[in-house]
């Protein structure tokens, strides 16, 4: 790292954050994600990685929770070419489902469904394969979406290297669909798939306010989920408990080992308007840190993060870059010797 690098001065060159740390010195590696093809309502997020590069230039590095986490160097890779390559056929694949949807031509329809999921399935080997290698180098890895579909393989490779590993969802929707408009690697369906295929332990999610009727029954018949939904929280502060007793409870179930998935669209919807799917109510900025913070000082361990469906506008980007900041900062304190 340059020695003459001055936190408190203006951002230098296009890195995250404008660090000048080099992968081998940085403690977080970010990747970027940009794939979205199974947004099912708008799209934009696939443009999130990049806005929040650009966003993250204006962001003080001095955090009064974290301190000067910034030492430990923060990168963000480049987007994987495949993956960006992989965005555009997959989205293509995924407009002809959609306008086949009531067509005859079943044949034409298969090959569609067949193509969305390979890419999904391929997003989710790279992924996965990228995250393994961050965790066994030391690093703290960090998934940079794209819609909620990308960290699959992140998870699953952090689940290999911390068995029982624990999850903090925070999200507006439970994305616990199976195969959601027939897509099975859906941004709706990630958790079916997290509960399916990785070696995880209890998940709690949190500011859930939109979810189906079979998934409400799987949360009660699933043993590892433990849903906060909106209307539950809002019902617990109207009645008088403290919101850090509240929070207290929410990641009481969690384990050692945590990986924080946060979809921007837990949070209200004025921080994140041009987000894929926006649901009224959430967690206000001020509720998402205390989230955070509580989590990062619990004695727990946040082995890695991501952070999905960031609109790729302004103000979008400068809420998800400092939310990134946040995240990958109370990461970098909980594996800190205490």
């Amino acid at each position: 790292m340059s020695t003459t690098f001055d936190p408190d001065g203006p951002a230098a060159g296009d890195g995250l954050y404008g660090l000048p740390h080099t992968p081998e010195e940085a403690r977080v590696w970010v990747l970027p994600v940009p794939f979205e093809a199974t947004t099912s309502y708008r799209q934009g997020t696939a443009g999130g990685p990049d806005a929040v590069r650009e966003a993250s230039q204006q962001v003080d590095l001095c955090d009064l929770e974290t301190g000067e986490v910034w030492r430990d160097g923060m990168v963000m890779v480049e987007a994987p070419a495949e993956i960006v390559a992989l965005n555009t056929t997959a989205t293509a694949a995924a407009r002809r489902v959609r306008e086949l949807d009531d067509s005859p031509d079943e044949l034409a329809l298969v090959q569609a469904l067949a193509e969305v999921d390979d890419a999904g399935a391929r997003v989710t080997e790279l992924v996965a394969a990228w995250t393994a290698r961050a965790l066994s180098e030391g690093h703290i890895p960090a998934i940079l979406g794209g819609d909620h579909s990308v960290p699959l393989g992140a998870i699953r490779a952090a689940a290999q290297a911390h068995p029982g590993l624990g999850v903090l969802h925070v999200d507006a929707h439970a994305d616990l669909r199976e195969a959601y408009e027939g897509f099975a690697y859906s941004h709706a369906s990630i958790f079916h798939n997290v509960l399916d295929q990785c070696d995880v332990g209890n998940i709690v999610q949190v500011g859930i306010r939109d979810l189906g009727h079979r998934e409400l029954a799987r949360t009660q018949t699933e043993p590892r989920l433990h849903l906060w939904t909106d209307i539950r929280m809002a019902d617990a502060l109207a009645e008088g408990t403290a919101y850090a007793a509240l929070v207290d409870q929410m990641i009481a179930p969690l384990p050692q080992d945590v990986w924080v998935s946060f979809d921007i669209d837990g949070l209200d919807p004025a921080l994140c308007p041009n987000t894929g799917t926006p649901v009224p109510g959430g967690l206000s900025w001020r509720e998402a840190l205390v989230l955070l913070s509580r989590l990062g000082r619990s004695g727990r361990r946040i082995v890695g993060v991501d952070l999905c469906e960031v609109g790729h506008q302004e103000w979008d980007a400068m809420i998800g870059a400092r939310l990134l900041y946040k995240l990958t900062g109370w990461a970098i304190v909980s594996q800190r010797p205490s």
